[in-house]
C-alpha cells in the first residue's frame, strides 16, 4: 500500500519556506529526500487561494504559477480550502494614556486546509489506502486525527515539523518524527521551467 504524505501548505510556507529564496519548491522531492526508505504512493497538498493584496498585486499570481508548477508532479493531488476576510476589533499593544484601546483591521483567516488534511488522513487510512502516513504540520489541531488514525486504523503516522524545533508542537504525537531542516530546502527546488497543457511555467523572477 506504501505512504501517503499529507502536507499542511499554510503550515508549510509559514514554518519552512516565508522570506526565503526557497519557495519555489519541488515537493515530490522533498518527500523523497525526507522519506529515503519509503514507498510514496500520493503526495496530498492543502491550501487554500489567496487574494491579491494592495501591498502585494502579484502574490496571487505567483501562487498561482507555483500550483501549476506542482500540479505537473505525478504524485500530488492538491485540495483547496478558502480564505475568510472580516472585520474585527483587536487590542492594541501599547494604547496611550486617553486614547482608544482597540482598533478594527481586516483579519484574514484560512479555513478548510486543516479539517481536508484530518478527513482525507482518516478516510486514506480506514479505506486502507496506506499503510504509512505523513503528515507535515505543527497544527496541533490534528493530534486527534493522528491518534485515531493509529489506534483505531492501525496505520503508523510520521510527523515531519516545518518549523523550527523549538516551537514544536508536543501534542502530534506519531508513530516516527523528522524535523524539516532548511538545509534540504536548495536541495529540493523545481526547474526554472516547466510545462503544463496551458503552456510553459516559468518561476516568478521575485521568488
Amino acid at each position: 500500500m506504501g505512504t501517503v504524505v499529507y502536507i499542511d501548505g499554510f503550515n508549510l510556507y509559514y514554518g519552512a519556506v516565508k522570506n526565503t529564496n526557497y519557495k519555489w519548491l519541488d515537493l515530490e522531492a522533498l518527500c523523497r529526500r525526507l522519506l529515503p526508505k519509503d514507498d510514496i504512493t500520493k503526495i496530498r497538498y492543502f491550501t487554500a487561494r489567496i487574494s491579491a493584496r494592495p501591498d502585494d498585486p502579484q502574490q496571487a499570481v505567483r501562487q498561482e504559477t507555483y500550483l501549476r508548477a506542482i500540479a505537473t508532479l505525478p504524485l500530488i493531488e492538491i485540495h483547496y480550502g478558502h480564505y475568510v476576510t472580516r472585520t474585527t476589533r483587536m487590542p492594541l499593544a501599547n494604547p496611550r494614556p486617553g486614547d482608544a484601546r482597540t482598533v478594527e483591521v481586516l483579519k484574514t483567516e484560512e479555513k478548510g486546509s486543516d479539517v481536508n488534511l484530518a478527513t482525507y488522513l482518516l478516510l486514506d487510512a480506514f479505506q486502507g489506502r496506506c499503510d504509512t502516513a505523513v503528515v507535515m504540520s505543527n497544527d496541533s489541531d490534528l493530534a486527534e486525527p493522528i491518534r485515531i488514525a493509529r489506534s483505531e486504523a492501525g496505520v503508523k503516522v510520521g510527523i515531519i515539523n516545518p518549523h523550527q524545533p523549538k516551537y514544536r508542537s508536543r501534542r502530534l504525537r506519531g508513530t516516527f518524527f523528522k524535523q524539516l531542516r532548511s538545509s534540504v530546502l536548495p536541495q529540493t527546488q523545481l526547474p526554472q521551467q516547466l510545462r503544463d497543457a496551458q503552456g510553459m511555467i516559468h518561476r516568478p523572477d521575485t521568488w
